[in-house]
């Protein structure tokens, strides 16, 4: 490890000498590229120069007490000292342990995040759109921008399904997590005698492509246009304005409805459709079973759960982690950074126990 940690400070600061660089600075794109790869290694070079530091504290420390004085006073001083510095190291020691740990490439991309009602019929609905305003809600507070790229609207405040694009810094590193089937517990708005219903929604999770990512051919996709239904205002089921893509090579299909322009929607729906690819590829790449967005949330069977929201009770269980907390109203209301933090720690130290 700490060979490895040698080799990045060199090359922090070989990439500081390169800024540096007359003819660097005067070439816009390179300065770019060397400032990037040189923010991406600060935070372990900081975190290494501590660490050596700490080290070189601590050895001073032990010389003091492995000599021979009759200063008690200097030698207990030296020992409370080497006690605090040795707790430092080995907590230096486990920081960079998780900053070597290999980047997941995703982890800076925007997202494209599908919610779908399971089995629950209208309360299967009713929560697919409580968690969709939860997660607007976290976006919101994070300063990221969210989008509407496709819905399916039933009832009042009721999704069978909904597609948001999420944009800002390192989305898919706090969301990835979410993908899978979320159970929630409570009594339904139409249920006179009080009974607590069960009811699924599945959350797809999936980093959004760039057209360099993944090239889409006019001769690879069959755009069909149709009218639209459902909500949408005055236009619904008067315009072909509804778009749906399908990749002819993999059989995906995405529909979108939601602008009166069929342009807007073909282009949403290429959105949509280039993120589910890169989706497919990276899995191939992975040597996974090649398998569409559907291969991260199941069947939206209630048996698949990852987490539960008990109403009942105000608590929300991670069943993966064996997280609760009593806190549903808080969570619900888009404060889900205490559950996020606790997935990011938990399957780091999984990585972690995968390379010591």
């Amino acid at each position: 490890m700490f060979d490895k940690l040698d080799q990045v400070d060199q090359k922090y600061e070989q990439l500081n000498r390169l800024l540096s660089d007359p003819k660097v600075i005067s070439d816009a794109s390179k300065y770019r590229e060397y400032a990037k790869s040189q923010a991406e290694i600060e935070k372990i070079v900081v975190k290494y120069r501590e660490y050596k530091e700490t080290k070189k504290r601590l050895e001073e420390a032990k010389h003091i007490l492995e000599e021979e004085s009759e200063d008690e006073e200097l030698r207990e001083l030296a020992k409370i000292e080497a006690d605090g510095l040795v707790a430092e190291k080995e907590k230096l020691e486990k920081e960079l342990k998780m900053l070597l740990l290999p980047k997941d490439p995703n982890d800076d991309k925007n997202i494209i995040l599908e919610v779908r009602a399971g089995i629950g019929g209208e309360e299967a609905a009713l929560f697919a759109g409580d968690l969709t305003r939860m997660y607007a809600r976290y976006a919101e507070s994070k300063g990221w921008k969210t989008e509407v790229i496709s819905s399916h609207q039933v009832g009042s405040g009721g999704f069978k399904e909904i597609i948001l694009a999420i944009q800002g810094q390192k989305v898919y590193s706090h969301l990835k997590y979410e993908m899978g089937v979320h159970r929630v517990q409570r009594v339904p708005v139409t249920e006179a005698s009080g009974r607590i219903h069960t009811s699924a929604v599945t959350v797809a999770v999936l980093p959004e492509a760039e057209e360099v990512e993944v090239d889409i051919k006019p001769e690879d996709i069959r755009v069909d246009i149709f009218r639209s239904s459902g909500h949408g205002g005055q236009s619904v089921n008067t315009t072909d304005s509804a778009i749906r893509v399908t990749h002819l090579t993999t059989g995906l299909v995405v529909s979108c409805q939601d602008e009166k322009s069929q342009h807007k929607n073909k282009a949403k729906a290429l959105r949509v459709l280039r993120a589910r690819l890169l989706k497919k590829y990276q899995e191939e790449q992975d040597e996974q079973i090649a398998e569409d967005r559907r291969s991260q949330i199941g069947k939206g069977d209630r048996s698949e759960k990852i987490r539960t929201y008990n109403f009942p009770q105000n608590r929300v269980t991670d069943h993966r982690i064996g997280l609760t907390l009593h806190k549903l109203d808080d969570i619900i209301s888009g404060k889900l950074d205490e559950v996020i933090d606790a997935l990011i720690a938990y399957f780091k130290a999984e990585e972690l126990k995968k390379v010591a």
